[in-house]
C-alpha cells in the first residue's frame, strides 16, 4: 500500500518523481503529494489520483534537485489534503512520506502534545513526523541522528524517506516492514517503493531490510542499521524491460496482462521442463527436494488471488505427491498459535514479495524450525530473501490491481513442484509424469486459443453486465477457479459475487436461484463431470441463468446451459490455467461496461504492505 519516490541528485526532480508516482499508482490512489527542496521545502498536494496533482499545481513553480513524492492508500483518516502526503512538522523543520502504521501513534501525540505540538490530520504519520522534529529540536543532534532515536520508539512498520530544512543535501531513508529500494546512479540517488519508477535511470539497487537506514548526501549513500552498525550495502542489477510497465496499446493494465499469459507461461516454464519432455528441473528448490520427500505435511500460506493458487497446489501436492497438504489465509494462521513442526514444508505464495501478513508468517514458521519456501514474482523483494529457498514465477510486472497473470504463474509453478516431488518420491509413475510435462509445454498454446474467443466472451458479458448477484461454481481442481472468478467479479466490477463447491449448491446458495441470478459453472471433462451437470439441471430448473465453461467438444451441457464457452482438453490437474482465463475476460469486460476503473478498482491496493 502506498508509493513512495524520492530524488535526490542534478536532475529536476519533479518530472523523475511525478512519473514514479503514476507507476507506483497501483499502491493507492486516494491522494497524492510532492515536496521540492527550493530556498525550502515546497509541499503540495491533493485529492485523488496523480494527474489531479499534477493539475493543480500546473502553475506552480516545481524547481529542485531534491524531492519526495507520495500516493496514499488510505490507512488513519479518509482521503483528505490534510490526510494525503507529505507530512510536515509543526514548524517546517522536518518533511517525510510513509508507508505503513505506527501501531503506538495516540501513545506518542499525546505526549507531544503535552508539550504543545498541535495536529492537523486524523493520520499516524503527522505524529512521527513530529516526533523526529521533537528529537531533532530537544537532543539538538543531526536528521540522521533524530530519525534513529525517533524509530527506536516506535511500534508498527514503516517506510520513510526524510527531508530537512536545515539540511537540504540529504534525505533519511528507513524501512521495516514496508519496501523501500534505492536506486544508485552517476551522482545521483533515487528512491521508491519498488523498482518499477527507476528502471529507466539506472539498474543498480540497493534492497533495505528491516530495521536498515540508507543516508543519502551529495555523492554519498551510506547503509547502517537502526542501531548505528554500518552496512555494506549489496547491489543488485536489475532487468526490466520499460515496455512491460507500460500499457503498449492496450486499454488496461488489467486486459495487457491477461494477454500475457500466454508468455508469461511459457517464461516460469522456460528452462525448468525439458525440450524432450522427459524431465522438470527447479535450481531454487533442489537442495531441498530430500526435505520435500520426507514431508509429513506441506502448509501453503497466501492471501487473495495466491490463497486460491495455494488451494489449487493442495489438490496437486496430494494427488502426485501423496503429501498432506493445509492452506492457510496468511492473516489468520498468523495469529492462532498454529502448529507448525520442524518436519513441516511450509510454501508462501505472493505476487509482490511483500505481503505483510504473509511475510509475517513466514518469519513465524522459521522460529518453528519449520523449511520455508517462497513462490514469488518481484527478484530482491523480501519474501525471496527470507525464505529458506523458492522458485520465480517469471510474469513480469503485473501493474493491474486485479491479479491475472500472477495467478497462473504461481499454478504453473506449484504443478512443477508437486510432479518433482511426486516423481522423485515415487508416488507418480514415469508414464504419468512425461504425459503431465507434455501437458505443461502445451499450456501457452491452448491459452492462446482460449483468448482468441475475447469477442464471443464480450458478447456474453453484455448480457449480465446490469446484474446485482453472481454465483461461481466448480469441483474439484475446479472449485478454487470458482473462487478466484467471483473474486475477479466483485473486485473490478462491484457485482457481488460468491464461489462455492458444486456440490454445495444445495446446503444453501440454491435459495438465491431465480430466474435473476446468472450461475457461472466449470464443467469440464473430469471425475466430477456428470455430478456437475446434474448441478446445472438444478439451476437450470429454477430458472437461473447457465453459463458454463465446457471442454471443446462436449454437446451434453450446451442443450441445457444458456451459453456455453469450450476450452481445449487437457488433464483435469492443469485445467485451472485454462479456465481461469474466460473468467477473467467476463470480469474485465463487465467492469469497462459498468464504467468502473478496471486498473485501479476504489479502496484496494496492488501490495498489502500494512495489516
Amino acid at each position: 500500500m502506498c508509493g513512495i519516490v524520492g530524488y535526490l541528485g542534478y536532475r529536476d526532480a519533479y518530472p523523475v518523481i511525478i512519473k514514479g508516482l503514476k507507476r507506483l499508482e497501483y499502491r493507492g490512489y486516494d491522494s497524492a503529494g510532492i515536496a521540492l527542496i527550493q530556498d525550502k521545502v515546497e509541499v503540495h498536494k491533493s485529492i485523488g489520483r496523480v494527474q489531479d496533482l499534477e493539475q493543480s499545481i500546473s502553475d506552480k513553480d516545481k524547481s529542485g534537485n531534491i524531492g519526495i513524492g507520495h500516493t496514499r492508500w488510505a490507512t488513519h483518516g479518509s482521503p483528505t489534503n490534510d490526510n494525503a502526503h507529505p507530512h510536515v512538522s509543526n514548524s517546517g523543520l522536518i518533511t517525510l512520506v510513509h508507508n505503513g502504521i505506527i501501531e503506538n501513534y495516540a501513545s506518542i501525540k499525546t505526549h507531544l502534545e503535552v508539550y504543545g505540538y498541535k495536529f492537523y490530520s486524523d493520520t499516524d504519520t503527522e505524529v512521527l513526523v513530529n516526533l523526529i522534529e521533537y528529537v531533532y529540536k530537544t537532543a539538538k543532534v543531526s536528521l540522521e541522528e533524530a530519525v534513529r532515536i525517533a524509530l527506536k520508539k516506535i511500534v508498527g512498520a514503516y517506510g520513510i524517506v526524510v527531508i530537512s530544512n536545515e539540511e537540504p543535501d540529504r534525505m533519511i531513508v528507513a524501512r521495516n516492514g514496508s519496501p523501500l529500494v534505492v536506486g544508485l546512479g552517476d551522482k545521483e540517488f533515487f528512491v521508491a517503493s519498488d523498482a518499477t519508477p527507476i528502471v529507466e535511470y539506472t539498474d543498480n539497487i540497493v534492497y533495505l531490510n528491516d530495521r536498515q537506514m540508507a543516508i543519502i548526501g551529495d555523492e554519498e549513500f551510506t547503509l547502517k542499521t537502526i542501531e548505528n552498525e554500518v552496512v555494506l550495502p549489496e547491489i543488485k542489477k536489475i532487468d526490466l524491460d520499460i515496455e512491460k510497465i507500460e500499457k503498449g496499446g492496450y486499454d488496461h493494465f488489467m486486459l495487457k496482462e491477461i494477454f500475457e499469459q500466454v508468455s508469461s507461461i511459457h517464461d516460469t516454464l522456460r528452462g525448468r521442463v525439458a525440450i524432450d519432455g522427459k524431465e522438470i528441473t527447479l535450481g531454487g528448490i533442489s537442495s531441498v527436494i530430500p526435505q520435500f520427500v520426507k514431508a509429513k505435511r506441506i502448509l501453503i500460506i497466501g492471501c487473495g488471488t495466491s490463497w486460491h493458487a495455494g488451494l489449487v497446489g493442495e489438490y496437486m501436492f496430494e494427488e502426485f505427491a501423496r503429501i498432506p497438504v493445509e492452506v492457510e489465509y496468511a492473516s489468520e494462521f498468523r495469529y492462532r498459535n498454529p502448529v507448525i513442526n520442524d518436519d513441516d514444508i511450509v510454501l508462501a505464495i505472493s505476487q509482490s514479495g511483500e505481503t505483510a501478513d504473509t511475510l509475517a508468517a513466514i518469519k513465524m514458521a522459521k522460529e518453528k524450525g519449520a523449511t520455508v519456501l517462497g513462490i514469488c514474482n518481484v527478484v530482491g523483494s523480501s519474501i525471496p530473501r527470507e525464505t529458506d529457498s523458492g522458485v520465480y514465477t517469471h510474469a513480469g510486472p503485473e501493474i493491474g490491481v486485479a491479479s491475472t497473470k500472477a495467478f497462473t504463474a504461481q499454478v504453473t509453478v506449484l504443478a512443477m513442484m508437486s510432479l518433482l516431488v511426486g516423481f522423485k518420491k515415487g508416488t507418480l509413475s514415469s508414464e504419468l509424469y512425461q504425459e503431465l510435462i507434455v501437458d505443461l509445454q502445451s499450456l501457452p498454446e491452448k491459452v492462446k486459443a482460449i483468448l482468441d474467443k475475447e469477442e464471443q466472451i464480450k458478447e456474453l458479458a453484455k448480457e449480465y453486465k446490469d446484474v446485482s448477484n453472481a454465483i461461481y461454481l466448480g469441483r474439484g481442481y475446479q472449485y478454487p477457479v470458482a473462487l478466484e472468478g467471483a473474486l475477479k467479479l466483485k473486485e473490478i466490477s462491484y457485482i457481488h459475487a460468491e464461489g462455492y463447491p458444486a456440490a454445495e449448491m444445495k446446503h444453501g446458495p440454491i435459495a438465491l436461484i431465480d430466474e435473476n441470478m446468472p450461475v457461472f459453472f466449470i464443467a469440464t471433462q473430469d471425475v466430477y463431470y456428470e455430478k456437475v451437470v446434474s448441478n446445472i439441471r438444478e439451476v437450470a430448473a429454477r430458472k437461473g441463468h447457465v453459463i458454463a465453461l465446457v471442454t471443446e467438444g462436449d454437446n451434453l451441457v450446451s442443450e441445457i446451459a444458456e451459453r456455453v464457452i469450450e476450452i481445449p482438453s487437457i488433464h483435469e490437474s492443469l485445467a485451472p490455467l485454462l479456465t481461469v482465463i474466460p473468467w477473467q475476460l467476463i470480469s474485465y469486460h463487465i467492469a469497462v461496461m459498468r464504467g468502473c476503473n478496471v486498473d485501479m478498482p476504489r479502496n484496494l491496493a496492488k501490495s498489502v504492505t500494512v495489516e
